[in-house]
């Protein structure tokens, strides 16, 4: 999966979506009191490929693409929009393919602009970055070659604080950034960043007006903080394998950035320190049961602004939950299973 799986949405409750087999299913809460639905099918009855993207806009509702078989050795691109976690998506609606034709080409990502726009990017056959985003007034664009070559599988897409839509992707020895000069612009490519990235590590995250961070690992397990036009920032030791997730949170009164993946112990690992602060320094903190190999992390803010974090093993659909206590730190409850 790319992008953040765990969401609030617009009437306040969280939700998580799963793969499972060939379709995505969403759960929801039913209340602040732990209670959470059965999981149920999003957008409909089609058939869909490994690897969707979830994105979200300002106005809190979730954008998801993924690929579906489309006849045998082709795929294309779908989209959805869930406005509530406990309604039904809209159907899943087809957004062609970068090249017009052919098989997955990457990990697709989505994000959504300050207008409610979701943008759509996805490795091309050539091996470089196309998108294709939304109209304002409805319906879609054409497919977009953002240009770059051999760019990894699955880029990160952010909208800043801006509006603007932001897309990272790494290449053999480097990271490159795109960014929309202007909303509803096409994104440009601004920068590249050479350094010895993990293709799999990336997370981009908002943190201030100005500023998107990418957090990414490097070959010799150091964990990576960079702003474009800037030079990237060590952080600290990567704690463990698997994707890292990042969200900005209030702790003691100050505004932080918090990161967590999966530790190499198996259990979730959380570190946090002041927003764009790197000198400040951070360290690992694990916390919850060992989990399997193929558990992913998320993290989001609940309807009170209290830190949740989630895992999920894809291999067996076991989603464990937490919350952070009212209490100084960064004290977390009794993991439980939903």
């Amino acid at each position: 999966m790319n992008g953040d799986w765990l969401i609030r949405g617009r009437d306040g409750r969280l939700s998580v979506y799963l793969p499972a087999g060939d379709t995505v299913l969403c759960r929801a809460e039913l209340g602040a009191d732990g209670r959470w639905e059965p999981p149920r099918r999003v957008g409909g009855e089609q058939k869909l490929r490994p690897g969707p993207a979830f994105g979200q806009g300002a106005d809190s509702y979730a954008h998801l693409a993924a690929w579906r078989p489309t006849k045998p050795g082709e795929s294309g691109l779908v989209h959805t929009t869930h406005f509530r976690p406990r309604l039904a998506a809209l159907d899943w609606a087809s957004i062609g393919h970068p090249d017009g034709t052919g098989d997955r080409t990457g990990s697709p990502a989505v994000t959504v602009d300050a207008q409610g726009r979701a943008h759509v990017f996805v490795r091309n056959r050539a091996g470089g970055m196309s998108m294709r985003g939304q109209k304002q007034v409805g319906g879609w664009g054409p497919w977009r070659d953002l240009k770059g070559r051999d760019v990894a599988e699955r880029p990160a897409a952010v909208v800043g604080e801006s509006g603007r839509v932001e897309l990272y992707a790494a290449v053999p020895g480097a990271v490159l950034h795109w960014r929309q000069e202007e909303p509803g612009s096409v994104p440009v490519l601004e920068e590249a960043l050479e350094t010895p990235v993990r293709a799999d590590t990336l997370y981009a995250l908002a943190t201030s007006a100005e500023h998107t961070t990418l957090f990414y690992a490097d070959e010799a397990d150091g964990l990576w903080a960079w702003r474009p036009g800037s030079e990237p920032v060590r952080l600290l030791t990567s704690a463990g394998p698997g994707p890292l997730r990042a969200l900005r949170c209030r702790l003691d009164g100050h505004d932080c950035t918090l990161l967590a993946r999966r530790s190499a112990a198996g259990r979730v690992a959380f570190a946090a320190y002041p927003t764009e602060q790197e000198s400040a320094g951070a360290w690992w903190t694990e916390s919850g049961p060992p989990l399997p190999e193929d558990a992913l992390v998320a993290l989001a803010l609940d309807e009170g602004g209290r830190v949740v974090a989630a895992t999920l093993s894809p291999s067996d659909g076991r989603l464990l939950v937490t919350r952070r206590k009212d209490e100084p730190g960064l004290a977390l409850e009794a993991w439980r299973e939903v």
